[in-house]
């Protein structure tokens, strides 16, 4: 079952996603031309291997929590965009929802106030038709695609943090979690010492 599913994602990725998220990086870099203070657009089409270990994901009971995985999961498709400052995240959010239909909102944060760990606004938005290969059928094309907009110190802190605190076989102790959130908090204070400094060189 799942050496099937690997297989079949396998063509999907490679025949379907990774060309509809090249169009699409073309396509959100178009819309933002004319924003100030971008650092890069970027997208993706979600590895098989991220695909099949989601996909394959059983609730508490046992039961699949992805009966259907090729129209539940909703991040096939995901692209960023990074911005210089905190203020540039709600400009560009609100410049790019001019052109897609969101679906979800979420913008994450810890859950305490003396915590922290990753921040970031996500969307799940309505996959433009215009992106889908002619050769491609609109009906299998996935429906939506996520869009993460992040500062440069959060971009920096959730990559790192990815690499270095998710590695199964080397768990992380108590110690070298609170080193990660401790770099956390730097960049979340970094981001508002540059906001600061933004406002009042009237730079945003």
């Amino acid at each position: 079952m799942m050496e099937k599913l690997l297989a079949d994602y396998t063509v999907r990725y490679e025949t379907m996603l990774q060309p509809i998220a090249a169009m699409l990086e073309d396509l959100i870099m178009d819309h933002v031309r004319s924003a100030k203070r971008i650092d890069r657009v970027s997208t993706r089409a979600k590895s098989p291997e991220r695909f099949v270990a989601k996909a394959t994901k059983v609730n508490d009971d046992g039961t699949p929590r992805y009966p259907d995985p090729y129209v539940q999961i909703q991040d096939q498709i995901g692209a960023r965009v990074t911005v210089y400052y905190l203020p540039d995240v709600d400009s560009l959010s609100g410049l790019l929802l001019k052109y897609f239909r969101p679906i979800e909102e979420q913008l994450i944060v810890p859950d305490s106030e003396w915590e922290f760990g990753y921040f970031g606004l996500h969307y799940v938005l309505v996959l433009p038709k215009d992106v889908v290969p002619p050769s491609i059928k609109l009906e299998d094309a996935p429906r939506f695609f996520e869009l993460q907009i992040k500062t440069l110190f959060q971009h920096a802190w959730s990559e790192a943090n990815h690499d270095l605190g998710y590695k199964p076989e080397n768990p992380l102790d108590s110690n070298q979690k609170r080193l990660l959130a401790y770099t956390s908090a730097q960049a979340w204070g970094a981001d508002r010492e540059f906001e600061q400094l933004a406002r009042e060189l009237h730079v945003v």
